[in-house]
């Protein structure tokens, strides 16, 4: 059964980009990622799809999103990538497990610090998922 994995940042502009498009390449077909800003920003920066394509991920229908707009998803696990999405995580209509992961914001930076956050991501976000994702199965009766 595939899980779902709501990715939560401020803005739904770089971390939680870079963290949905890495889960879903390393995880599908078990896992669903989607993300979600507290409070988007108008646009993706160009350096997020310049980061994922130098990874050979394909991800130009990346847009950030509100919560509001995921807020009926059925949510196996939130993550949250950053220090404030994670002090504002709302409450979800039915228990979701968390997890808290911060990695620097490289907005305004040059690509190299964009490569640097996606690499970080999928060092330990990955991971962390996926035993997240173990811990949870087990814990189930």
């Amino acid at each position: 059964m595939t899980k779902t994995v709501l990715v939560l940042c401020t803005h739904n502009a770089c971390r939680s980009q870079l963290a949905q498009a890495l889960l879903e390449h390393e995880l599908a077909p078990a896992l669903r990622a989607i993300s979600a800003g507290t409070q988007p920003a108008q646009a993706v920066p160009a350096e997020v799809f310049a980061a994922l394509r130098l990874a050979g991920i394909a991800a130009e229908d990346l847009v950030p999103k509100s919560l509001e707009a995921v807020r009926d998803e059925a949510v196996d696990l939130v993550v949250t990538v950053c220090d404030g999405a994670k002090e504002t995580c709302p409450v979800f209509p039915r228990p979701v497990p968390r997890l808290h992961v911060s990695f620097p914001d490289p907005m305004g930076q040059p690509l190299a610090r964009f490569l640097e956050v996606r690499d970080e991501i999928r060092a330990r976000l990955v991971p962390a998922v996926c035993q997240a994702l173990d811990a949870e199965r087990e814990a189930r009766p």
